[in-house]
């Protein structure tokens, strides 16, 4: 069994938009398209055996702490939060939070 949380510097091409993404050991998604992917059981393990795309679905408000974004695999309907970074797209996750409205 791995530890909690095990910071990995990684940098990766993202699988979705193919954006290069540049890791510093706590990033999670591309901050263009906001996409992951699903490799970890626990933050920086990579023991997950899915590796299924994980979509952004929606963008939970503040109270102070920042915003989150929920990840849903597309593989196996797994759900994950992640904190919104500086770096994400503010387009991406304005039209995220729209779309939420509107269905």
């Amino acid at each position: 069994m791995s530890a909690l949380f095990q910071r990995r510097i990684e940098n990766f091409v993202c699988a979705h938009c193919g954006a290069m993404v540049v890791g510093d050991g706590y990033t999670n998604h591309c901050p263009k398209c906001l996409y992951s992917q699903h490799v970890d059981i626990n933050p920086g393990d990579r023991e997950e055996t899915c590796k299924g795309m994980m979509a952004p679905v929606a963008v939970e408000g503040s109270t102070g702490k920042g915003y989150t974004l929920i990840h849903r695999c597309i593989k196996c309907g797994y759900e994950r939060r992640n904190k919104v970074e500086k770096e994400d797209s503010t387009d991406v996750i304005i039209a995220l939070a729209r779309r939420e409205k509107r269905v």
